[in-house]
């Protein structure tokens, strides 16, 4: 037995699977369809360095996919001990945009194409579930990948009160997919977005495209881990096969 039919049991080891296999793909953003998240972790270590916080660049890879006032409330709690006013993180986050715009367009993942072909191939749905509210990236979607994610089918920073870890981005999704939990799955490539979708109930993947360990996204309650996006892709057809057993 593969391992993509283990994990789909293991998954449903109490539930029926839906008849029809998987209805709709619930699609991170960074460090899934963009190789943006060196650019980000640069960009974010910069603005908090540049006010005296004490950080790691890496550390910011575990805060993928959380709003940007998330993540400077959670240096300000470090460094002040309080959180930031609405009008520092605003300003702050601004400043953190304005850096990574300045680093220019990051590239296109390797393997994202050919995965979202796959899906689309397979009459499933897709929806993007982001936790970037930067227009910068957000308007090359359309461009990047024409007819993939219609206008109506996009959840983003700027339409979400909760940011991942909590799972309303994924509860979010699955009703503009029309869909429900058990009839989704998940794509992320950090931790928190992993638990954002185990927590909205559906089969999480993680892909690891980053220097996060896969031992955390399984810890994070992945259903299943892939070591790079060209993995995925070519294995793609396989994991929704099973859904189908």
């Amino acid at each position: 037995m593969n391992k993509e039919v283990t994990s789909v049991n293991q998954h449903f080891s109490n539930r029926k699977i839906p008849a029809g296999g998987v209805k709709a793909a619930l699609i991170d953003m960074d460090g899934v369809l963009y190789d943006s998240m060196r650019n980000h972790t640069a960009a974010w270590f910069r603005m908090a360095t540049e006010l005296g916080i004490e950080c790691t660049r890496d550390e910011f890879y575990a805060y993928e996919g959380m709003t940007g006032a998330a993540t400077i409330n959670i240096l300000f709690r470090r460094a002040y001990g309080r959180d930031a006013s609405p009008d520092e993180a605003k300003a702050l986050y601004a400043r953190k945009v304005q850096y990574f715009i300045e680093m220019g367009e990051p590239a296109l993942m390797p393997g994202a194409a050919q995965m979202l072909s796959v899906l689309r191939d397979a009459g499933v749905e897709r929806v993007l579930v982001t936790g970037s509210g930067q227009h910068s990236i957000l308007d090359r979607i359309t461009h990047d990948y024409p007819g993939i994610f219609a206008a109506d089918k996009r959840v983003t920073a700027l339409n979400v009160t909760h940011g991942k870890p909590d799972p309303e981005p994924y509860l979010k999704g699955l009703q503009l997919a029309g869909c429900k939990a058990d009839e989704a799955i998940v794509i992320e490539n950090a931790p928190l977005g992993v638990l954002a979708g185990h927590r909205a109930g559906c089969f999480t993947i993680g892909v690891t495209t980053g220097p996060i360990p896969e031992a955390e996204m399984t810890k994070a309650g992945a259903d299943i881990v892939y070591s790079s996006m060209p993995e995925f892709a070519q294995r793609l057809n396989t994991l929704l096969n099973a859904f189908k057993q």
